[in-house]
């Protein structure tokens, strides 16, 4: 039943969604095609419900070949792969607006774990491979409140990139769709989207750790800049 509300509550909001924000929508499609040389939509490959690959769909931000370039899938703050106008997407999350046509369609939901790419999910260990993708890959989730600016705590570490989210980000990745694994209800679902819009307005809040008390904690990231 909770997956069955849950799926229509994913259409009927994305169905909104994708009407509301239609005049956004064909802006940023006219500003991409006009300044980022006719790149519009970026498909990414990742792995999703049942542990099924399906795409990913977001807007250009990034060189087309920025994947083959030094950095890999991994993005620093003011990576120089990154394009002008793929900044403003970028901080403002907009690059991410077209998953709505992915929680239409069903490859995702609007809250979930979020989907990673097989290089990502290939660090998982075998216990959490087995149950993250029971549920449908998110929007947003519990680990993309967490890590609401990755790109700042990746390119603030000493540690290179690589290792740094080896054997920091995801460790503690793992911990938070575990949690949310075993909490998960419309009420955790429903507060992780208000402080998903909440952290667009305030990117610095940690309220995630009040709302949801028994939240896993690091104290690697605990005071980390």
């Amino acid at each position: 039943m909770f997956l069955f509300i849950k799926r229509l509550f994913d259409l009927f909001l994305s169905t909104f969604l994708v009407c509301l924000f239609l005049p956004i929508f064909l802006i940023i499609f006219v500003c991409l095609f006009v300044f980022n040389g006719g790149d519009i939509f970026y498909l990414q490959e990742r792995i999703g419900y049942r542990n099924q690959k399906f795409k990913m769909i977001k807007f250009s931000s990034m060189l087309r070949i920025s994947e083959q370039l030094p950095g890999g899938i991994i993005t620093l703050r003011n990576d120089p792969r990154v394009t002008s106008i793929g900044r403003i997407l970028r901080f403002t999350k907009l690059n991410e607006l077209p998953q709505l046509f992915n929680v239409l369609i069903g490859d995702m939901s609007f809250v979930g774990p979020r989907p990673q790419v097989k290089k990502g999910f290939d660090l998982y260990p075998m216990e959490l491979k087995r149950f993250i993708y029971k549920s449908k890959p998110g929007v947003t989730g519990i680990s993309s409140l967490v890590f609401r600016d990755e790109e700042k705590l990746v390119t603030n570490s000493k540690i290179p990139p690589e290792d740094f989210y080896k054997n920091h980000i995801n460790p503690f990745k793992e911990q938070l769709e575990k949690w949310y694994y075993e909490n998960k209800s419309f009420k955790v679902d429903a507060l992780i989207l208000f402080l998903t819009a909440l952290k667009i307005i305030v990117p610095s809040t940690k309220l995630e750790f009040i709302f949801f008390p028994s939240l896993p904690k690091d104290d690697y990231f605990k005071n980390f800049k």
